[in-house]
This record gives structure tokens, C-alpha cells and sequence, in this order.
């Protein structure tokens, strides 16, 4: 089967974000949650691990690791996420506070994109 769109479309956003966590890490480092120690080397972690699985995402090879470990990367970033609604809910603006939270559910079908590319050929 050929790579579909979906999948086309996650390794374009996990390559963006990615790069961005070199280009610009700060916005990154911000959000990591507070228990966590050095946030600069999570956010450098996290960021090769999004342009090794947008790598992985577009050749038939290595398309199903990538995709279950795409899965599990979008899983494990999630409480970066929360924190980053918990954060905005605090000092926020109105719109800014709904946008975090909006944000939240979009994680599920991120998810799901990544599980169906594992499940392609």
C-alpha cells in the first residue's frame, strides 16, 4: 500500500515540531512539566525522537516502528501538553486558555494517524 495522506501529513508535523525544538527551544522548555529535570536536554530528546519517527514514517521499511513509536512519542508528550493548558489557564488570556485545552483531544487522532501508518504497507 502507498503511504497515505494521513501518514504524509504526521511526519510533516513531527518533522516541523522537531526542528523546531533545535531552532527555537525555549517555548519547548516552558512546558516541560515542573518535576521533571533538565528540560533543554528533554526538549533536544524529544525533538531528535519527532524527526527519527517523521524519517521512519516515510519508508515502507521502517514505516511500522516508526508509526508505533510515533504512537507512543505523541503518548509521552502529552503531560507537556496538560501542563501547557494548566499554565495558560493560570495566566492566560481568554482565548489563549481555550486554545490550550482545545488542544488537548487533538492528541487522539495524531494517535490514531500514527497507528494506522504502522498498520500500512
Amino acid at each position: 500500500m502507498a503511504r497515505s495522506r494521513s501518514t504524509t501529513g504526521l511526519a510533516a508535523l513531527l518533522g516541523l515540531m522537531g526542528v523546531l525544538h533545535f531552532v527555537k527551544p525555549e517555548p519547548f522548555e516552558r512546558i516541560v512539566p515542573r518535576q521533571l529535570p533538565r528540560k533543554k536536554e528533554l526538549v533536544y530528546a524529544s525533538g531528535v525522537a519527532e524527526v527519527v519517527c517523521a524519517a521512519g514514517l516515510l519508508h515502507p521499511r521502517t514505516r511500522r516502528a516508526a508509526g508505533l513509536a510515533s504512537a507512543g512519542l505523541l503518548a509521552a508528550v502529552f503531560p507537556a501538553n496538560v501542563q501547557m493548558a494548566l499554565d495558560l489557564n493560570r495566566k492566560g488570556s481568554p482565548r489563549a486558555k481555550a486554545i490550550g485545552f482545545a488542544r488537548l483531544p487533538l492528541q487522539l487522532p495524531l494517535i490514531r494517524a500514527a497507528l494506522k501508518a504502522a498498520r500500512e504497507d
